[in-house]
Parts: structure tokens; sequence; C-alpha cells
């Protein structure tokens, strides 16, 4: 794992603005949900079947959201790879996912390896597990990667478009385990309140990322904080 750099008061204070700018969405999230798990995605995309589908069937949360990025697959794969807590961050909310400290803005190198089984952190508490982390279930380089735990799976499904683009499409599917009602409660109000906010700022944290380095330019670092 990369070193990662203490957070600036500068950081924090833009991550606080991020945090109270979208703490209208998380308030309300479960009045517009319809529209909420379907955002940026077009009717095909939300039909369509992505890897992971079957190993939920019985998902009562299920997003389907999309975005367009102006840069090819093969650019926008590596901020996919690299993404955790304490990692290169999630591109989202770094206050509430991260830490504090800021996501990275460039390709980590020594973040870039992708085997099936490695974790993906979303919390900093000690080792792993699959309360505290996805793992990579399975991928194909510059087409789609796939993260799961017992729970709940995540999707990522990357498709050119015909003017040498990307459209990213995203899954998450989620069961509520009622026979553990803590845990069910817990789900609920991370995935019905959370999930949408956090979701939306991430695909537009990669977009903003991928465009803004191009092939000839892009600038790589050691560490995944600036």
């Amino acid at each position: 794992m990369a070193d990662v750099a203490r957070p600036t008061l500068r950081d924090l204070l833009a991550e606080i603005r991020d945090v109270t700018h979208d703490l209208p969405s998380f308030l309300t999230a479960p009045f517009f949900r319809r529209r909420h798990l379907h955002w940026g995605a077009t009717p095909a995309e939300v039909d369509s079947s992505l890897p992971g589908d079957a190993l939920l069937s019985d998902a009562q949360f299920k997003a389907t959201r999309a975005i367009t990025i102006d840069v090819p697959p093969a650019d926008v794969g590596p901020w996919l790879v690299q993404v955790g807590c304490l990692r290169a961050g999630w591109y989202s909310n770094d206050l509430l996912d991260n830490l504090g400290h800021p996501s990275a803005t460039t390709v980590v190198p020594d973040l870039q390896g992708l085997e099936v089984g490695q974790w993906v952190p979303m919390s900093p508490s000690g080792a792993p597990s699959l309360k505290t982390a996805f793992k990579v279930h399975s991928f194909r380089v510059g087409e789609w990667l796939l993260w799961s735990k017992p729970d709940s799976t995540w999707a990522w499904q990357l498709t050119p478009t015909d003017d040498n683009g990307t459209r990213l499409v995203t899954r998450i599917c989620a069961v509520y385990d009622w026979r553990h009602p803590l845990t069910a409660v817990l789900g609920v109000l991370l995935m019905e309140f959370g999930d949408f906010a956090m979701c939306r700022r991430m695909l537009g944290g990669i977009k903003a990322r991928a465009e803004s380095l191009s092939p000839d330019c892009r600038r790589v670092e050691a560490s995944p904080c600036a």
C-alpha cells in the first residue's frame, strides 16, 4: 500500500463543503428512490446483464448508474483498480469514506496490481474482513470488474463509445438479512440514504480525473494523495 499523506486544513474544509452540499441528497434519497436507482443509465443499461447478477438474485437493493467519460476504457480502468480506503480513496466524499485523506488525482503505479481475491477496503479498521471490505471476485482488464462480499456485489462495466470515449456503468446489489436485525437496519441506512450521493460523486470524480490527464501528459506519483 502506498503511503498516505495527511490532509491539510484546506483539504478538510473542501471535504466539509462537499458533504454539506450532498446532505440534502442523503436525507431525501428514499423519496426519490426510483430515479436515484437509475441515475445516468439508459433503460437498456438498466435491463442489461452485468457480472455478479446471479450471485445475489434475491437482492432487495439493486442500483444501476452510468456516466460517459471522454477518454477510452484503457484510461478509465486504472482509476478503478486502485480504489479503496487509504489506497487511492473512493473519489467521493473523502471526509466520510477515506478518513479525510484526499483521493488520488493521478494513477498510482504501486496500486495497479489486480488479482482475484484481493481486498478493496471500505474502512481503515485493522485487517480487512468481509464486513469492512469487498474482495475482487473477477475481472476482464479494460472491460469489467466485479467486487463482492457475502451481502453485496459491485460491478463495473467499461464500454467504448463511437467517439473514443467510455460508457462507465456500475451496478450495486445488496441483501438485507433480517435474521440479523441490527445488521439489516445498518444496511438499509447505508444503502437507501447514503449510496446515491456517494456513488454519484464517485462517478463524477472518476470522470473528472480521467479526463484531466491525457495519455501523453499523464503524471504519476508514488502516493495517492498530492
